[in-house]
């Protein structure tokens, strides 16, 4: 029996480590290969590093990398100012309605950065909603590096808000009572007892951010492209896209943005490492939250502006614009309808085989990320050798130092070479293998957390019975880790249906997703389709997989109440 099971462990775990190798691995591979050897993709390893010395010289590498920065450095710092005040009020404080604020807050980090960024767009360009409404015009604001700080970090602070929150919440009010009790007055209680307490949470959620905001595609595309302003995101893509093709430069472009990346979290975890902040200990000691006072009117007037501006008024604008019969019309009655929804349904400009495409993309890079994180999981928990298990656990966390276009220019590079009998290029099977290779570390990181709570005595009770550990595995450990891998099947799903660089750069031919279609209406000047779409993306993708999960929830307590009976 011991001898069958290692055998299988041996085998799942062979194979999982091939499959991460061709779907992860390879495709950063080809990217290294890229930019050392420029003619890689004619066969050739011949004048190595020759385009390094040109690429690292070039001032445009030097203002992308600046601006990469510079753009990174502004967003975290505006999510911050923006999130730590309102975290701070929700976890120590009686917020009324807090459920529903952070619902709230929810939503921006739920719709994609692009579509969000459109509907700033429509908002506060010339002749905009807001100058329409108002007579203001602020699109000198919203086309420079304020104004792409701005709208980025809109969608960023809900990082920070929900991480600093949890951390003040567990820290609680009782060190800073000590700190009062000495004379410290309660702003200086906040900034020197309970705001360093919190650096591990507060650390994490910023470089989270910064590398958030380094790899976004669509906000810097957008706004930044109207008062030239590139980073390192869009020159790949400017790389990619524009003739001259240069894919050396795009590789080594990649690369920069890679180790940027990986510096932000070799940060993060350097500062979570620095020192002990243990606060919460084996007794609850933690001081109830107080009450606002005179200050629940002004804290929820703030609550209420942050929630109307980052969720609220993108909303609005893309709704609006859905309805609009023309854009020029303006918010006028006489020019609002459902025509461009009624489009969408007769599919005359291909909006419905675009969703079809993407939904039906999601669903199967939901389930293959799926499996193969149950995979993963199963060999770094449950099997394999301590240097397979780091191997498998390192090659499934790689796509996290990577953005989309970093990874669309992998898969580019593998399966363009001309010695491949077959490749997946131009089918829709890249793109699944995109999504995938983005995607994997959620499943995995659900998974693996799954599987780390079930006791292993579950599994030697089943062996004990005669159960092979196929079966094993099968009848007792999926069930229970199956909750897990839906919620992170679910997040895939959401989250491929509406990727938008992998699918520009990756696509075949002829063949339009969600993110892609909408993209193009924008360029070609068919806005209100685009933004109808837009609109029905985000209540499909935001609503339905929390209607699918609140049912799962209410199924695991009946399940449990008809257990416990």
């Amino acid at each position: 029996m011991a001898e069958r099971r290692a055998a299988v462990s041996g085998v799942t775990t062979a194979l999982t480590t091939a499959a991460l190798i061709v779907v992860v691995a390879l495709p950063f591979v080809f990217i290294v290969l890229q930019a050392i050897f420029p003619d890689i993709g004619a066969g050739s390893f011949s004048r190595p590093f020759e385009h390094l010395g040109a690429v690292l010289k070039s001032e445009d590498f030097a203002t992308q990398s600046a601006n990469s920065l510079i753009l990174g450095a502004g967003v975290v710092l505006t999510s911050a100012l923006i999130a730590t005040p309102l975290a701070a009020i929700r976890a120590l404080y009686r917020l009324p309605g807090a459920l529903i604020w952070d619902l709230l807050f929810l939503v921006p980090f739920m719709i994609p950065p692009y579509i969000a960024t459109l509907g700033w767009v429509l908002s506060l360009q010339p002749a905009g909603y807001l100058q329409q409404l108002t007579g203001i015009n602020l699109a000198g604001f919203l086309f420079s590096l304020p104004g792409i700080v701005f709208v980025m970090a809109m969608h960023t602070f809900p990082v920070i808000y929900f991480a600093a929150s949890r951390s003040f919440a567990a820290i609680g009010a009782r060190y800073s009572d000590v700190s009062r009790v000495f004379g410290a007055g309660p702003g200086r209680a906040f900034w020197r007892i309970t705001l360093p307490l919190a650096t591990p949470a507060v650390a994490a959620s910023l470089l989270l951010v910064f590398a958030m905001t380094i790899e976004e595609y669509g906000t810097p595309a957008v706004l930044g492209a109207r008062f030239d302003f590139d980073v390192l995101v869009t020159g790949i893509d400017t790389s990619l896209s524009d003739w001259p093709i240069d894919l050396p430069k795009a590789a080594l472009l990649s690369l920069a943005l890679i180790a940027l990346s990986l510096a932000a979290f070799g940060f993060q975890r350097r500062i979570a490492t620095a020192r002990d902040f243990d606060v919460v200990g084996g007794k609850s000691t933690r001081a109830p939250q107080r009450n606002l006072g005179i200050w629940r009117g002004p804290a929820l007037t703030l609550f209420a502006l942050v929630a109307f501006v980052s969720t609220g008024f993108p909303l609005l604008a893309i709704l609006a614009t859905a309805l609009s019969r023309t854009i020029s019309g303006g918010l006028k009655p006489s020019n609002m309808g459902f025509e461009n929804f009624r489009a969408i349904m007769t599919d005359s400009s291909g909006a419905l085989s675009a969703m079809g495409t993407s939904f039906g993309l999601g669903l199967v890079a939901a389930i293959v990320a799926g499996f193969f994180g149950i995979a993963i999981a199963y060999v770094t928990t449950r099997g394999g050798s301590g240097r397979g298990r780091s191997l498998i656990d390192a090659l499934a966390m790689l796509p996290n130092a990577a953005p989309g276009v970093v990874v669309a220019l992998g898969l580019i590079l593998l399966w363009n070479q001309p010695a491949l009998p077959v490749t997946p290029y131009n089918t829709l099977g890249i793109l699944v293998l995109a999504y995938v290779c983005i995607l994997l570390p959620q499943p995995v990181r659900y998974t693996v957390a799954a599987f780390q709570q079930v006791n292993p005595s579950l599994e030697a009770a089943a062996r004990v019975h005669g159960a092979s550990a196929t079966r094993t595995a099968w009848r007792v450990l999926v069930p229970l880790v199956a909750p897990s891998v839906l919620a992170a099947m679910l997040l895939v799903f959401t989250v491929a249906a509406r990727e938008l660089v992998a699918s520009l750069l990756v696509a075949p031919v002829g063949t339009d997703t969600i993110g892609t279609y909408v993209w193009r209406q924008f360029d070609q000047g068919s806005i209100g389709e685009g933004m109808a779409v837009a609109f029905l993306t985000i209540i499909a993708t935001t609503l339905v997989p929390l209607g699918i999960l609140s049912a799962l929830r209410k199924v695991e307590r009946s399940g449990s109440s008809a257990t416990n009976l």
